[in-house]
């Protein structure tokens, strides 16, 4: 494998000229300030695939992006170009839309188009902190350090999406099982036994009463549940598909006690974590609360940071605003203050984001093991109350018999 060695400055990422000719053009690459580079030379990697894998994927899982970025790292920290560090992740893509997105990203930055601005224009791949973040990293000649950050940035978002999901995967499946339960009850259970009762002729209690009367009445109208469990789930997509009902869901997910207390610090350590990745990049401050705006839709979130833009713009300061709103703890408040005073605002915000990221996954498990007693006990009670309803009359024929 040939290596060829070559400085770049800074300057040369926007200063230098275009060049027609695409094996110079793949040849260059991203170095840090004064330190010498490796570029390898496109005929040393496979081609990308090209037109031929179809439209490019107008959205990459978190999976997907993550890898993407964690190979982008790795490559560039070991001195490769950006255009042969595509085409040899455009390989090891497994769908044809998504090593098409790749091979178009690096047709345009082989016709002279910057990363960042290649990857601008896939919004549903890429979004705005993405894009920023590389622009700024592009800026200023430190790539490879910028898709480092970018990764451990999507690691530990993909982390915190996991452990949502093992934290709500038992307590879903019992409450499944509880209702799958209740149903055998209520629609195959139940009626024998009011059969029984009636052939006997034997006088039920008012719950019984009141029980056999349900399952009836579910049995002859069974369609009026099924067509309620229908109307929820579309209504369920459909909240999740259109703007109006993310919209909702964003707003109304802060008003219950507890999950609402959850949601605002998830909401707070992302935000918080993007924050802090873009003032470390460079971003100016007023930009950057701008991008980290646009990780919530939730309204209350959002005029919070339109006031933190307001105050700095007027001379005020972050940590007040904060302060005022009532939606961050003090001690969070009081960390980013010491880094405004200290003039290390990036690094008192990741901070900050750290301790949010700690005390989430504590309280996401505790909710989780409170949470699963309660859902067992409302099953063994439903269960029990059926049980009894049941067998009170046969205790009564039993008596009577003797």
């Amino acid at each position: 494998m040939t290596v060829a060695q070559k400085t770049m400055h800074p300057g040369d990422l926007h200063d230098r000229p275009a060049r027609p000719a695409a094996a110079d053009r793949s040849a260059d690459r991203i170095t840090e300030p004064g330190r010498p580079g490796v570029a390898l030379h496109a005929g040393e990697l496979p081609e990308a695939a090209g037109p031929a894998d179809g439209a490019p994927a107008t959205h990459l899982p978190l999976r997907n992006l993550l890898l993407f970025t964690r190979e982008m790292a790795m490559l560039l920290t070991s001195g490769s170009g950006v255009v042969p560090a595509l085409a040899a992740i455009g390989r090891q893509m497994t769908r044809p839309a998504h090593r098409a997105l790749i091979a178009q990203i690096r047709t345009d930055i082989e016709g002279g188009v910057p990363l960042a601005d290649a990857i601008t224009r896939h919004p549903g791949v890429f979004d705005p902190v993405y894009c920023a973040v590389v622009a700024a990293g592009e800026a200023s000649a430190t790539l490879p350090d910028t898709f480092v950050r970018l990764s451990e940035i999507i690691s530990r978002r993909r982390a915190i999406v996991n452990r949502i999901i093992a934290a709500t995967a038992y307590p879903a499946l019992l409450t499944l099982l509880c209702s799958g339960i209740v149903c055998v009850l209520l629609f195959f259970v139940i009626p024998r036994f009011g059969g029984l009762f009636t052939s006997l002729q034997v006088p039920v209690p008012t719950s019984t009463a009141a029980l056999l009367t349900l399952a009836d009445a579910l049995r002859a109208h069974w369609y009026l549940p099924a067509a309620g469990l229908a109307l929820l789930v579309t209504g369920a997509v459909t909240a999740v598909r259109t703007d109006a009902g993310r919209q909702w869901l964003a707003d109304v997910q802060l008003v219950p006690p507890l999950l609402g207390h959850l949601a605002s610090r998830l909401i707070q350590a992302r935000a918080f974590r993007i924050l802090g990745l873009l003032i470390q990049s460079h971003v100016s401050v007023l930009e950057s609360f701008e991008l980290a705006r646009q990780v919530t839709r939730s309204r209350r979130f959002q005029s919070l940071f339109d006031s933190i833009v307001e105050a700095v713009s007027s001379g005020g300061s972050m940590s007040a605003t904060l302060l005022d709103s009532g939606l961050i703890s003090p001690t969070i408040c009081q960390a980013i203050h010491t880094g405004e005073q200290s003039g290390a605002l990036g690094n008192a915000v990741s901070f900050a984001a750290d301790v949010l990221d700690e005390e989430n996954e504590e309280l996401l498990g505790i909710m989780t093991r409170l949470l699963e007693p309660v859902i067992i006990i409302i099953m063994g009670t439903v269960v029990g109350a059926v049980a009894v309803s049941l067998f009170m009359p046969l205790f009564d024929i039993a008596t009577a018999v003797r």
